[in-house]
């Protein structure tokens, strides 16, 4: 392949990319407004207009701000490639650190990181400060966001420099096969990971207490005996203090996995719904799809890594890109190049990916109505999408491709048994 054949095969899969993306979210926003003033008719007895209207009005305005950043993106990427952004920040690392090519390529892609989390701040700052703001879901103050801004700094640096280090040496020094090496540090990485959040990482940004003793509890500790279901503590997060939205979720690995419920949660849901809800987590765990999930993502991995290999060794992968790696190296570049370029071709996973996650969403519902109850379940998900605002009318082509749940009149029909209105 040419540079220049490359260089068109990749605006093209841009603007496809970016086409496709602008497309649905439109869709969504049409969608979403013609249906702002009537209730489904299977929802018409559990939610207001009220806040049928304000889910919608939510909806959309994340929608619009989603927009604008994947509009923000197209020239964001171009700088960096086509317009010489990268080659730039590549020489002024090889400058900085004449003496150690290690030093420069971290710096270097470090640079990049970095100016890619500045451009995402105000989106961010807009989403938590403008958006959650104003439909009154935010409870972080500016000093919270930004505490947690520079914790997550801190350790993704202090996690994620080791691990980078350690693929740019085995870029450079385990010969044909660095990518399998690479992927296997990988994957250590994220299994260490998975056991050192809940304990280590987990509480510097939250507090966590025993889940107290009561219904709530009782309920539980039922459904975890009566599931064969092992886990090394129940815990109450103090969600509140950033957010009034309401969730729970299980963590960690192995004999070190937690179950952990939102403050807000609890406080919303009536002992036997959150059992429902606990249930439909087990049954997650019981069909073994958070297992097969982090089994595809280390698959999806390998199969990334083996193809960044082979492009590392194509010259018009890089010059087709508007760089030429200089004294720095190519590895850091390669990687760089490869993660900025991979969305744009991995787009048409997304369906597919959305379809097998909503299969696993509606098994797991199963199992729960089994355990517990399914109008408890029912129960507990109408409450949740009117305090999260989730509308309850996407539009069917959009949900279709990016939801990872079903939609909530589907998903709530199919637990009733009853025909979609």
């Amino acid at each position: 392949m040419t540079p220049s054949t490359f260089t068109i095969l990749f605006l093209s899969a841009l603007a496809a990319t970016t086409a496709v993306q602008l497309w649905l979210a439109l869709r969504q926003i049409r969608h979403v407004a013609r249906h702002r003033e009537l209730v489904p008719a299977s929802f018409a007895q559990r939610i207001g207009l009220t806040a049928h209207a304000r889910a919608a009005d939510y909806t959309m305005a994340r929608t619009r701000l989603g927009i604008f950043e994947t509009l923000v993106g197209v020239p964001v990427l171009l700088g960096f490639t086509l317009f010489g952004g990268l080659q730039l920040l590549d020489s002024a690392a090889a400058a900085l650190f004449p003496a150690s090519q290690m030093a420069a390529q971290v710096a270097f892609i470090s640079a990049v990181i970095m100016i890619g989390a500045a451009l995402d701040l105000p989106f961010s700052w807009h989403r938590q400060f403008g958006i959650e703001r104003r439909f009154g879901f935010n409870r972080m103050t500016p000093a919270l966001f930004l505490a947690d801004l520079a914790k997550a700094t801190v350790i993704g640096a202090l996690l994620g420099l080791p691990l980078l280090m350690a693929v740019l040496w085995l870029m450079t020094r385990a010969g044909e096969y660095w990518w399998l090496w690479a992927w296997l540090v990988w994957v250590g990485f994220n299994l260490a990971v998975l056991v050192i959040y809940p304990g280590l990482i987990a509480p510097l940004f939250n507090k966590f207490e025993p889940l107290p003793a009561g219904p709530v509890r009782e309920r539980v500790e039922t459904l975890l005996a009566r599931c064969g279901f092992a886990a090394r503590g129940l815990y109450v997060m103090d969600g509140s203090r950033r957010s009034s939205h309401g969730n729970a979720y299980f963590t960690g690995l192995g004999r070190y996995r937690r179950i952990v419920f939102f403050d807000t949660l609890l406080a919303r849901l009536r002992p036997d719904e959150v059992e429902a809800v606990l249930a439909h987590e087990l049954g997650h765990f019981r069909h073994r799809h958070v297992l097969r999930r982090i089994v595809m993502s280390f698959v999806f991995t390998l199969a990334a890594l083996w193809v960044l290999a082979w492009l590392a060794r194509q010259g018009w992968f890089y010059s087709g890109l508007g760089v030429t790696p200089g004294a720095n190296g190519s590895a850091a570049m390669a990687l760089v190049l490869f993660f900025l370029v991979l969305p744009m071709f991995a787009l048409v996973l997304q369906p597919l990916s959305s379809l097998l996650s909503r299969r696993d969403e509606y098994q797991a519902d199963r199992f729960a109505a089994r355990e517990t109850s399914a109008e408890h379940l029912a129960s507990a998900l109408v409450k949740l999408y009117e305090d999260n605002a989730a509308t309850l009318t996407p539009d069917p082509l959009h949900s279709a491709f990016y939801d990872s749940h079903p939609s909530a009149a589907a998903r709530v029909a199919r637990l009733l048994g009853q025909e979609l209105k």
